[in-house]
């Protein structure tokens, strides 16, 4: 091979399939990731197949089997209605992660954590590039705003918010978006403080760029490593917070099968010798946010690696 052509080899674009390849080299040149993504990919597989994995409907009820332990009939066992706790666990996660219940008729792609995240994503991405690049005023108004949200306990503003409009799913979703939003700001904000001092922001700045051009497509592409990272992390906060909301009554109504209402439900019958109804549901929400963590974690050591 002579060295114009090493030299044109060298200066080839990668395919598509190469660069979906170099990216998940990154992910799985980690260990921690691997085993994230592994218990993700678990309960996100569970959520999807849930009409393959189980004959039992999360609300069907055996008054015949209340508050009985693992069996042959019942992998889990079932709870103080006879519902099944293995079908309720991958029917639950399913609202989690994979579908949105809108109305009685009506669902959206993708879990109630995911859809709260993503919408406070849009919002905060939104107003950390306004304030991290627009500066002066701008940056103060939108800082002292979310200063004022973040004085106040999370889950005491997650309380408020869903007192005020009522517990359904999507409300759920604004009270995650809500409560996310001042964090993922401040994050953004941040980014673009660094990234607007760059060469390439100044030359955008002299082309006669709009300012939302340059947050949008100069400056935002460039930080996205931190927010996809810190995004993995808010998923597992949401489903977190989901957990408490239904543990305190305010998650999604019944006969929904939500985790934290499952634990709240089942913590009555831990001391008369049937603890699965509140076990179950609680290893659930710990190993899926725990996964979320190592899969950040690992995601997040590797880029530092190869920067």
């Amino acid at each position: 091979m002579t060295i114009t052509e090493q030299s044109a080899r060298l200066f080839v674009k990668p395919s598509a399939w190469q660069r979906l390849r170099s990216k998940f080299s990154v992910l799985f040149a980690s260990k921690i990731a691997v085993i994230g993504l592994v218990i993700v990919l678990f309960w996100v597989l569970a959520a999807i197949f849930a009409p393959l994995l189980t004959p039992y409907s999360p609300t069907a009820q055996d008054y015949k089997a209340q508050n009985s332990g693992p069996s042959a009939a019942h992998i889990l066992g079932t709870d103080d209605l006879g519902r099944d706790l293995w079908a309720r666990l991958i029917y639950g996660a399913r609202v989690v992660l994979v579908i949105l219940p809108v109305g009685d008729h009506f669902w959206l792609p993708g879990g109630t954590a995911i859809w709260g995240v993503a919408l406070g994503l849009l919002i905060g991405i939104t107003l950390g590039l306004m304030g991290g690049y627009l500066g002066g005023w701008v940056d103060e108004v939108v800082m002292r705003l979310l200063d004022a949200m973040m004085a106040f306990p999370v889950i005491l503003l997650y309380m408020i918010i869903i007192a005020a409009v009522g517990a359904s799913a999507t409300n759920v979703v604004l009270a995650i978006a809500i409560v996310g939003t001042p964090g993922i700001a401040r994050l953004v904000r941040s980014l673009a403080l660094d990234i607007r001092t760059r060469d390439y922001i100044r030359a955008a700045e002299i082309r006669g760029e709009n300012p939302f051009f340059i947050m949008f497509v100069e400056i935002l592409p460039n930080a996205r490593g931190p927010i996809i990272i810190d995004a993995m992390l808010r998923v597992g906060y949401a489903i977190f917070a989901m957990g408490t909301l239904g543990f305190l009554g305010l998650g999604l109504p019944p006969p929904s099968a939500d985790w934290g209402s499952m634990v709240a439900a089942g913590r009555r019958y831990i001391l008369s010798g049937s603890p699965w109804a509140a076990l179950w549901p609680s290893l659930a929400i710990a190993t899926l946010v725990v996964g979320l963590n190592l899969l950040a974690d690992g995601l997040r050591e590797e880029s530092l690696r190869y920067q």
